[in-house]
């Protein structure tokens, strides 16, 4: 039985977004069974337009050398390869519901459920985290 890693993104600025898809890709490339639940402001991070363009966070302006010298990979690229690595993205319907949103607003390939069909997941998993 292959180890699962449930994380909750319920925070939607450009560093949360580089630690979500961070451990994710990291937990799926050690065979990791790994989804991610998307709730409140973590739906930007899976937003067609708003994830190509969250902000560096006030006074931080300094890091974005530091990723382009560290060939970090932008996040759009990041969402990219979590889905082609077998990350199941689960975009929140009360949220999506409260904001007027719908499942197009988002990049291809998510699930749209609540918090049961995360806990379905979540229950026996062996690493929980959120951000």
């Amino acid at each position: 039985m292959s180890k699962k890693v449930a994380i909750i993104a319920s925070n939607g600025g450009l560093f949360d977004a580089y630690k979500v898809f961070n451990i994710a890709t990291a937990a799926a490339a050690t065979d990791q069974e790994v989804a991610i639940f998307f709730t409140f402001e973590g739906l930007n991070l899976i937003h067609k337009e708003g994830h190509k363009q969250l902000p560096m966070p006030e006074g931080k302006e300094h890091f974005e050398e530091g990723f382009a010298k560290a060939n970090v990979p932008g996040i759009p690229e990041l969402v990219e390869m979590a889905k082609e690595m077998g990350v199941s993205f689960i975009g929140c319907q009360m949220t999506m519901d409260v904001m007027g949103l719908d499942k197009e607003a988002f990049v291809e390939g998510i699930e749209v459920g609540g918090a049961v069909t995360f806990l379905e997941f979540a229950k026996d998993a062996d690493v929980t985290l959120t951000f």
